[in-house]
């Protein structure tokens, strides 16, 4: 899914748990990370997740269905983009915008994983 399906997706649910098997399912459908790509442990998570790149392209493996979500959609943003676009994109304004509640651990883990997007 695009970045932009995923808002309107999100837009359309008001409940919050309702909200948040909607990130679950979208974090089911991360493609498999192919073996040519490089993968970056994210330190700061609760959770353990690796970021991989291979190109512009992007993909991600991750232990929880809720953070399996959370990184599609983060990935959704910037994949097919290079570094240069990525630090100039207003990520952490994206996802706020989405208004998931995730509670703080989880966002620190957000926010984790917005920093390495942008030093890339």
């Amino acid at each position: 899914m695009t970045f932009e399906q995923i808002k309107t997706l999100l837009d359309m649910i008001h409940d919050p748990v309702e909200r948040l098997e909607a990130v679950m399912d979208i974090g089911k459908n991360l493609p498999h990370t192919p073996d040519s790509a490089v993968c970056t442990d994210i330190l700061g998570c609760a959770s353990f997740v690796q970021i991989c790149r291979d190109g512009d392209r992007f993909y991600a493996n991750a232990d929880s269905a809720i953070v399996r979500g959370i990184v599609a959609i983060l990935l959704s943003m910037v994949d097919g983009k290079s570094p240069d676009e990525i630090k100039k994109m207003p990520l952490d304004k994206m996802f706020s915008d989405l208004n998931i509640n995730i509670g703080a651990a989880r966002l620190n883990g957000v926010n984790s994983m917005i920093r390495f997007l942008k030093n890339l």
